[in-house]
């Protein structure tokens, strides 16, 4: 029997909870956001030339592909930023004064 060419990953065991857009996501304190929305099925968002689905293109931080933004309107790259338990975090920029201060 051959070895197989690529070993299996590991497996996940999330520590963490994430909010996209409402939704709970589980996630692994100090993985990248990206990380944590491929692994749930999720994308960050819609092309705006043809609105196919998008979730990141470069991983690097410098196409904004993959921008999203926590509820307190800072915008963030989910391929540069780690999950933080607890994370509130939107797809659409929020609208201005509708963060809980």
């Amino acid at each position: 029997m051959n070895p197989p060419l690529f070993r299996s990953a590991v497996a996940r065991q999330p520590d963490a909870i994430i909010y996209l857009d409402g939704i709970e996501m589980p996630a692994r304190s100090g993985e990248s956001l990206i990380t944590a929305l491929l692994a749930a099925g999720l994308m960050t968002g819609r092309s705006e030339f043809d609105g196919s689905p998008r979730c990141g293109f470069c991983l690097m931080g410098a196409c904004q592909d993959c921008t999203l933004w926590a509820i307190s309107g800072e915008r963030l790259r989910a391929c540069m930023t780690e999950v933080v338990d607890g994370m509130e975090l939107c797809r659409l920029p929020p609208e201005p004064g509708s963060q809980n201060e």
